[in-house]
């Protein structure tokens, strides 16, 4: 009995049913591959054209092989130098299918994420042939590259640009219409576009004016007038794309963005209308970067300036120890790959900066970093026994009030500035616990309460009277 009793003492247990939600499936027609190639990786989501945005591989694949048959049988060379250079370029071909197909979509998905794709499948190509030339020596590259090209090779005439200072027409006519100031232009206008902020921009433009005076006696080319530096160079040249640059950052920041895929469009004036809108950005991101909010912030605007000098740098140092001209086909190259790559690196190496869920580089930035970083070291090896004037004492001084002025102002922003913010709150904050501490007195009247009670008396008197 008593345990038929304790059995029946003993609750049930309550248990609640959890309903699981179903996940949520794409539907079959948004659904294309599940490769970096497809819609999970590219955010694309307003595919019309499907076949524009499928993988390809097995294609891709049959074109590998079909053009190394025909290279190995049908271009056969008895030169060594064409058959070096046709292998070369096969190279460089299966490459860029094997990174169009395989490498991870960047941030842009405009024109088309297999753009994108190739410029960091170039930029990979071109960090390989820059670690290649680094275990070379400078005389046996100059002659490598003369062999490539018969126009290399060549030791380069100096040209300077202080010789004759004086404001006269001729001396602005021959000034305008050298290629560099278009060249100053477009670049400004890119650098504003792939930077978008106006204090960045003017910081690395004077800084970059600031470098010419220091490497002028190593490289005549920066050995410009004070008019040319000042007034040609930075309140025109780079001045004007800096404005315009950053007038279209702002008018893609203020566009509305609706996107309707080709089948949508009934006329033919609006499905080439939005043909062209291919070629724009799907959308856009104002870049805020905050150089005085935290110490990551200063040290990443201070790595961004010293990254953007050492690009245009590399460049002139490369062109003098090389021996390639300004006009040749490979500086042109060199400066549309690396704007394609500080594109989507900058805005790769921003999202790293500011997204707290970011914890990893981009792969184009990443590459772009070591593809200057390479380029510098080459440069530094290179000049040994090239140049034979030191640093002059007063650019040493100058750089080193510079470099004093930035660590001091670090310093003060980023410990003095805290403490003294920090005790200043602590004082107010006591301040308050005083004054809302303090005893409240109350001022009470002297009341004679013997007397209000006689006259409550008399007055009950007199009633009753």
């Amino acid at each position: 009995m008593s345990s038929n009793k304790k059995e029946r003492n003993v609750k049930p247990i309550e248990t609640k049913v959890l309903s699981v939600p179903n996940p949520k499936l794409l539907s079959p027609e948004k659904v294309i591959s599940n490769s970096p190639s497809s819609i999970y990786y590219s955010g694309v989501d307003e595919i019309s054209v499907k076949w524009l945005y499928s993988p390809h591989t097995i294609t891709a694949l049959i074109i590998l092989l079909v053009g190394l048959l025909y290279a190995a049988f049908c271009l056969e060379s008895v030169d060594t130098a064409t058959n070096a250079r046709r292998g070369f370029l096969v190279v460089v071909f299966a490459f860029l299918l094997i990174g169009i197909q395989q490498f991870r979509d960047g941030p842009f998905i405009r024109p088309h994420p297999a753009f994108w794709r190739m410029v960091l499948s170039f930029s990979v190509i071109y960090l390989l042939i820059l670690i290649f030339m680094l275990f070379q020596d400078k005389d046996d590259m100059r002659k490598f590259l003369g062999k490539i090209d018969s126009s290399l090779g060549v030791e380069l005439p100096e040209k300077s640009y202080g010789e004759n200072c004086d404001i006269t027409y001729e001396n602005l006519k021959d000034q305008i219409y050298d290629i560099f100031v278009l060249a100053h232009f477009l670049g400004w206008f890119g650098r504003a576009l792939i930077l978008r902020d106006y204090w960045f921009c003017w910081i690395l433009s004077i800084l970059f004016e600031f470098c010419e005076y220091t490497f002028q006696y190593l490289l005549p080319n920066f050995n410009e007038c004070w008019w040319d530096h000042w007034i040609l160079d930075v309140l025109i040249c780079n001045w004007s794309g800096i404005y315009i640059g950053m007038k279209t950052c702002k008018y893609f920041e203020m566009k509305h963005y609706s996107w309707r895929g080709f089948n949508e469009i009934k006329t033919t004036k609006g499905k080439i209308k939005r043909a062209a809108q291919q070629f724009t950005p799907h959308h856009w991101t104002k870049f805020e970067w905050g150089m005085t909010k935290s110490f990551k912030n200063f040290a990443a605007v201070i790595l961004m300036l010293i990254f953007a000098i050492q690009l245009d740098l590399n460049g002139f140092f490369l062109k003098y120890l090389l021996w390639i001209p300004s006009e040749h086909i490979y500086v042109t190259l060199r400066l549309v790959l690396l704007s394609g790559a500080s594109a989507s690196g900058t805005s790769e190496a921003y999202k790293f900066l500011t997204d707290k869920n970011c914890v990893k580089l981009g792969t184009q930035a990443w590459v772009t970093i070591a593809i200057l970083a390479v380029e510098t070291i080459i440069c530094f090896k290179y000049s040994r026994g090239e140049f034979k004037e030191s640093m002059p004492r007063n650019i040493r001084i100058g750089w080193t009030i510079v470099f004093i002025a930035l660590i001091i102002f670090a310093l003060y922003q980023f410990v003095l500035l805290p403490k003294i913010k920090k005790s200043k709150n602590n004082d107010t904050i006591v301040e308050k616990n005083i004054y809302d501490n303090e005893p409240f007195e109350l001022k009470q009247k002297n009341i004679d309460f013997s007397n209000s009670k006689d006259n409550k008396k008399t007055k009950k008197t007199k009633k009753n009277n």
